[in-house]
């Protein structure tokens, strides 16, 4: 995100979508911001965005790569005609092993890496990001130890230093899962809205913070996720293993029933208001 190693560091924000915008709204008081999308919106300017072209962009002191996954090689051609010697290059991905490579591989040698993952997004920032989490992956150089500190002290984001095998590993639970069952969620609606517990509205309320995130962000994090499948294949493996428990129980309580017909009928007596009772 942002490194405050000048008064008035620049930073070139590369994609202005949803999660770019909500960086942009955080990150604008504390630098010189650019930012470019093709669909960069007229407005921007007005809340102190400048648009820029890629080697402007490129040319800034921290570069936030704000694309889709698959996108990322896409930015990186763009931008390293005109990539500076000592420049930050940070991607904001929901996985971080496929992207960390990418990086690795197509970036100068001379440019500084830092792999972030706020665990965020529009929805669940929307009120503020004070107190929520972000993960931070050191890919190249000493600057993700700063950025942390940043990000920490100033946006008083909760910081927490991973790896990028770590990182995937435990996203592919903490995301894959619940995205998981928000889109299966999502397809059963109409769902009840009235009579609900607590337990299912705080299951709404987990559905609703995903519902519309974009297409690629769901195939993020459950394709390229290389530890997602297996946890996705538990998961079903598991919920077939209930549906099998749950389908022997019930034939076992049907065998063990007596026939209606074999069963006295009890005397029922009928109580004010037309309700019968047992005698």
């Amino acid at each position: 995100m942002l490194i405050p190693n000048t008064t008035n560091p620049s930073v070139g924000l590369m994609g202005f979508g949803a999660f770019g915008r909500l960086v942009a709204r955080h990150l604008k008081p504390h630098c010189r911001l650019l930012a470019f999308d093709p669909a960069l919106p007229a407005d921007a300017a007005a809340g102190g965005i400048i648009a820029a072209d890629p080697a402007e962009i490129a040319a800034c002191d921290i570069i936030i790569l704000a694309v889709p996954v698959a996108a990322l090689s896409e930015a990186i051609a763009t931008l390293r005609p005109h990539l500076r010697a000592g420049a930050i290059v940070v991607d904001v991905g929901s996985v971080k092993i496929g992207p960390a490579m990418t990086m690795l591989a197509e970036l100068p040698e001379d440019v500084e890496i830092v792999g972030t993952h706020p665990l965020f997004g529009p929805q669940s920032g929307r009120d503020g990001i004070a107190g929520l989490k972000i993960a931070i992956c050191p890919i190249r150089g000493r600057s993700a130890w700063r950025i942390a500190a940043f990000l920490r002290q100033v946006l008083r984001l909760k910081v927490i230093m991973t790896t990028p095998e770590a990182h995937d590993r435990e996203a592919a639970m903490v995301q894959g899962l619940t995205h998981l069952i928000a889109k299966i969620l999502v397809r059963m609606e109409p769902l009840p809205r009235r009579m609900t517990t607590a337990s299912f509205d705080l299951l709404m309320r987990a559905t609703e913070m995903v519902r519309h995130d974009s297409p690629a962000v769901f195939l993020a994090i459950e394709q390229a996720n290389p530890h997602a499948r297996p946890v996705r294949d538990r998961f079903f493996a598991l919920a077939e293993e209930m549906r099998a428990h749950l389908d022997g129980a019930r034939q076992s309580l049907a065998r063990t029933e007596e026939p209606s017909a074999a069963r006295p009928s009890a005397p029922v007596t009928e109580l004010a208001g037309g309700l019968p009772y047992p005698s």
